[in-house]
């Protein structure tokens, strides 16, 4: 099963125009730069959505915490390694 896993943007690492971003992205802690051309919309501090390496959506605070604890909840080892995002 494939997962898309929550994430806060910290910062922009890169940045080629305005859609061909890669930002630093904190998983509780654990931080791993991600591709953010498919949110443009995104900004420090935005949490999303991440799934290969890949932001795929941009979504609140709110939705995001719930979206670990129900992880969490499910058992699933968050297994952050670079292909796991």
């Amino acid at each position: 099963m494939c997962l898309a896993i929550p994430g806060k943007l910290e910062k922009i690492v890169a940045e080629l125009d305005e859609t061909f971003r890669t930002g630093s992205v904190s998983f509780e802690g654990i931080v791993k730069n991600v591709n953010l051309s498919l949110v443009p919309e995104a900004k420090i501090g935005d949490y999303v959505l991440v799934h290969v390496g890949t932001a795929i959506s941009v979504i609140d605070q709110r939705e995001a915490e719930r979206t670990m604890n129900t992880l969490k909840m499910m058992g699933e080892g968050l297994d952050l390694t670079p292909q796991s995002l």
